[in-house]
């Protein structure tokens, strides 16, 4: 599981200029069952996703291909983690160390 933190590198005006076509790559990804959770950050700086993969290499292609990346109004820390409990809707995406 990963915990991908976007922070906006570009003012809001460039950020919301590209904002429906990542909203339309957001959408792809929960289609495809990689995003779980996703959303603003507060004050509005950026964002946090919640995503699940087989491994680190492949977040990094999918982020790659946000919009805001290839805008470059945006860039991203991806954090691994292992998600040893969950609540019961995310039973399926727990592990055992």
């Amino acid at each position: 599981m990963f915990v991908l933190e976007l922070t906006y590198t570009a003012p809001l005006e460039a950020v919301d200029a590209v904002l429906q076509k990542h909203v339309a790559w957001l959408d792809e990804q929960y289609g495809q069952g990689v995003f779980l959770a996703s959303g603003r950050k507060n004050p509005r700086d950026g964002g946090v996703i919640i995503a699940v993969a087989g491994d680190r290499a492949r977040i990094e292609e999918i982020t790659a291909e946000d919009p805001f990346v290839i805008a470059g109004v945006c860039a991203y820390r991806v954090t691994e983690f292992t998600a040893t409990k969950t609540a019961p809707a995310l039973e399926a995406y727990r592990e055992t160390l």
